[in-house]
């Protein structure tokens, strides 16, 4: 299972998502996240799966990687999508009766289409971390709060410590495997016993994992001392973020997509 994890990775290419500006990519990103919830609708759910299948085609980026996204949240998406099966009534009889509990027509339909627009979320923002550098996220991520340093807010600390975070996510979930490993090789139960067990067979994975944590956090900030880092005041980059002709066309086409997919709302009636 933490293998399957694949958030904060990075996949390098040279297709036209990675050479595009990553302010660009961030924006889009956000953009896609309220589409999805502004055209909750089947065909605006469609168009979105579509263009964001599209984009993955462009990448080049398997589409095993986008299972692999999606495989840890399956449990924590039946379960939401149970609750609004049951929770979610509507008009005429129910289909399903069960002593208080009752199954409509509109529960199933409504936790279908959750379900699918939860998983194109995971997936879209899974898109950005793959064809995007946690260095070059972390100078766009900087640079589009940079109004914000004029009423004195900490915008280059903040956007180092939100890649940092992203960028340690697959080093904690590798150190996290060979824990597991080892406490199984001593003879731990990991993967047997009931629920509560498991959880309190956790407990010898989750000490040495905040130590393992506490020890690189103290080593980062060692090596970031060592070489007199103060923020980002007076820092320069190798490489400057430039708007090229290319990102005002994949601009232009997110855009008109995004767009497109908005206007379902109004053809469409989608669920409130």
């Amino acid at each position: 299972m933490l293998r399957d994890i694949t958030i904060g990775q990075h996949f390098p290419g040279n297709s036209v998502l990675h050479r595009c500006d990553p302010r660009l990519k961030l924006v889009a990103t956000i953009a896609y996240i309220v589409v999805l919830f502004v055209a909750p609708n089947p065909v605006g759910l469609a168009l979105s799966i579509a263009l964001l299948a599209a984009l993955y085609k462009i990448a080049r980026i398997p589409g095993k990687m986008i299972l692999k996204s999606l495989k840890p949240i399956v449990p924590i998406v039946l379960f939401t999508a149970v609750l609004n099966l049951f929770f979610v009534t509507g008009e005429g009889e129910p289909l399903v009766h069960i002593w208080v509990l009752k199954i409509y027509a509109e529960g199933i339909r409504y936790a279908i289409l959750l379900t699918i627009r939860v998983c194109a979320l995971i997936a879209g923002t899974s898109l950005l971390t793959y064809t995007t550098s946690p260095i070059v996220l972390t100078d766009a991520i900087e640079n589009l709060l940079r109004p914000l340093a004029k009423i004195h807010f900490p915008v280059h600390e903040l956007a180092m410590m939100m890649t940092i975070a992203l960028r340690f996510i697959p080093t904690l979930i590798e150190e996290t495997e060979k824990i597991m490993n080892a406490q199984k090789a001593r003879g731990a139960m990991l993967d047997n016993g009931t629920f509560t067990q498991r959880i309190k067979a956790l407990v010898p994975v989750l000490i040495p994992l905040f130590i393992s944590a506490f020890r690189r956090a103290d080593e980062l900030a060692m090596a970031m001392e060592c070489r007199c880092y103060h923020g980002g005041e007076g820092r320069t980059r190798l490489k400057q973020l430039k708007f090229t002709p290319e990102d005002m066309r994949c601009t232009v086409i997110i855009t008109a997509a995004l767009l497109i997919i908005c206007a379902t709302r109004l053809f469409v009636p989608g669920l409130a």
